[in-house]
């Protein structure tokens, strides 16, 4: 765990896939094909506050969806790619735009589409029902499912290796 541990206090940007990451990975359509997702509200304060820190955000996603889009300006997220099923160029233009190598990066994903990524950055997680595939090529794996708190798990675990936790938890029991 200290290896991991290591790799996380270099991190200067967390990747979020989206459907069995910010959501629990169900679709949910209305009878005229409109599409519905789920996102934790503890997963969205997590994101704000390790943005608070320093560690900035970004999206990539295989699909395309308006609920995400409003979801991520709702938190502040400026890194948004959608419609990315070849993942590797959005991560390229990302860590390009913002100047980082692939080890100050992390990425959290649930299935075969995020193994590309999830095999160049410096932190590979998966989350708790994530595909075994996916299992076998993260460096870590949450404890939480997908779209019910995982997010926030690696988003407190970032902070706590980081060191910024306490100052954040001191705000609240004030």
């Amino acid at each position: 765990m200290q290896e991991i541990i290591e790799k996380a206090k270099k991190l200067k940007l967390l990747i979020l896939d989206v459907d069995g990451v910010l959501t629990d990975g169900r679709l949910f359509f209305d009878d005229q094909g409109k599409e519905y997702k789920c996102f934790h509200a503890r997963d969205g304060h997590g994101i704000k506050l390790l943005r608070e820190t320093g560690v900035e955000i970004a999206v990539i996603s295989g699909r395309k969806s308006n609920s995400v889009s409003i979801r991520m300006n709702n938190l502040g997220v400026e890194h948004v790619y959608q419609g990315h099923e070849n993942k590797i160029a959005a991560f390229n233009e990302i860590i390009q735009k913002m100047s980082l190598k692939p080890e100050q990066v992390a990425h959290v994903g649930d299935d075969l589409l995020d193994l590309p990524i999830m095999t160049r950055v410096g932190l590979s997680i998966a989350v708790d029902d994530a595909n075994e595939a996916v299992k076998e090529y993260a460096d870590w794996c949450t404890t939480t499912m997908g779209g019910l708190g995982a997010v926030r798990e690696v988003c407190d675990f970032i902070m706590k290796s980081q060191g910024t936790f306490d100052d954040i938890l001191k705000r609240y029991l004030q």
